[in-house]
């Protein structure tokens, strides 16, 4: 992992105005760093941790997309090699787009909350700043051991996937305690820990402890991260779903998704309202990377519109998702009250297929699939129940795309040799 011991203004300066809407930081003599040594981290821990926390935003929206081309959510309407590995699921080590694009962030966003945590700070069993590095290491790891085959963090040894999710379940609870203390509207953090925390004793297969956690989310909560508009930093701090629409339109909402007939652009299509998306023309504005896309794929080139600007938020975490996680551990019979009940509730008549377990658990999750679409949940999903998620390319089976090798059999990224060269620990 690369660990930074000097902050670019980007990752610092942008975050915090995100997350605090401070001013003053932009009057600095060099305007592209800022010196380490120029931070008190105690007087400006608040900023180091909602740096960190930024940071992690710019990592979700890139987890998002990449792994929405794995399992089948979007396609890859794109023409880098490295990106398409993704939607043949056939990733190499060398991949670059693998390590600037999915590593990378992931890495610097569990960095810069170790920072925060090394820090000695007054107040430590309520203090909001280590209650927000904390959580954004829960969902750190929990996001490494969901989408990676193993982990490592500030080059350290080889984590498996259980030491992943044993340390997110460390952090999460740490940040529910911290959050608790600090009471306030702070306690929002502990609620979106207590969804981290059942999240990753479901992936770990600890259902009863993921019960218990789920249960503690209060109804109707919803936490979302903040993205702005700034041309000059779009690449860090937009939403990553739009960009790679409208700057490059490198993601197509894939055919499965599409509910309803085509409708002529620019037409938005909601007879599924939890998966809007629209036609768009094959040149001009919001035209697919990839100029081929419609003849390659046999289908117009379709845009998400779940998020339509790059200052939209995106959910990461709610008592939706805590329901989910519930009626996943209890059960058959909890499953399908949840499916038709979400179902009922996007215009849907109650499921009327079989009822034998395999047959409610895929329609549950074609049910989440449609609820969290581009919330970065299907992959730990597909780690837990591969057969039971529709649109996953499967192995062996010819890409879409012409002049592509066949899609391959990984069911996780590898890390990238980068990490690996540089890391002493790994091999």
């Amino acid at each position: 992992m690369r660990y930074l011991k000097r902050f670019a203004s980007t990752a610092i300066v942008a975050g915090a105005l995100v997350l605090a809407a401070c001013t003053n930081w932009l009057s600095v003599d060099n305007p592209n760093v800022i010196d380490n040594d120029a931070l008190d981290p105690v007087a400006d821990a608040a900023l180091l941790a909602k740096s960190a926390q930024q940071n992690f935003a710019s990592a979700y929206g890139h987890l998002i997309v990449y792994s929405s081309w794995f399992v089948g959510e979007t396609d890859v309407s794109e023409t880098f090699p490295t990106r398409n590995e993704f939607g043949r699921r056939d990733i190499t080590i060398q991949n670059g787009s693998l390590d600037t694009d999915v590593w990378f962030p992931l890495s610097q966003s569990a960095s810069s909350a170790y920072l925060v945590l090394d820090v000695v700070l007054p107040n430590p069993d309520a203090n909001i700043n280590y209650a927000r590095a904390n959580l954004v290491l829960g969902f750190s790891y929990v996001f490494m051991a969901e989408q990676f085959c193993r982990g490592t963090v500030l080059s350290g040894p080889e984590l498996t996937t259980s030491a992943m999710l044993d340390s997110a379940v460390a952090h999460f609870t740490l940040a529910i305690t911290r959050a608790t203390g600090a009471g306030g509207a702070d306690t929002a953090l502990a609620h979106a820990a207590r969804v981290g925390l059942a999240r990753a004793h479901l992936q770990a297969g600890r259902l009863p402890e993921a019960i218990t956690a789920a249960s503690a989310v209060s109804a109707g909560f919803n936490y979302n991260l903040t993205y702005i508009d700034d041309l000059a930093q779009r690449f860090r701090l937009a939403n990553r779903m739009w960009f790679y629409v409208r700057d490059r339109g490198s993601i197509a909402v894939a055919p499965i998704w599409r509910i309803g007939p085509e409708l002529p652009a620019p037409t938005v299509q909601n007879v599924e309202p939890r998966v809007p998306w629209r036609v768009t023309a094959s040149t001009g504005d919001f035209a697919p990377q990839d100029a081929a896309y419609a003849s390659d794929r046999g289908v117009p080139y379709a845009i998400q519109q779940k998020y339509t600007d790059y200052n939209i938020p995106v959910r990461l975490a709610s008592r939706l998702e805590a329901d989910y996680i519930i009626a996943e551990a209890q059960g058959t019979a909890a499953q399908l009250t949840l499916i038709d009940a979400r179902r009922v509730a996007n215009g849907q008549p109650v499921y009327g297929g079989a009822t034998d377990a395999n047959s409610v658990l895929t329609e549950f999750f074609t049910q989440k699939g449609f609820d969290f679409y581009l919330e970065g949940k299907r992959m730990g999903d597909f780690q837990r129940y591969p057969a039971n998620i529709i649109g996953v390319p499967v192995p062996g089976s010819t890409y879409w795309k012409p002049g592509f090798a066949p899609v391959s059999n990984n069911t996780c990224f590898p890390l990238p040799i980068t990490e690996i060269d540089n890391n002493p620990n790994l091999n």
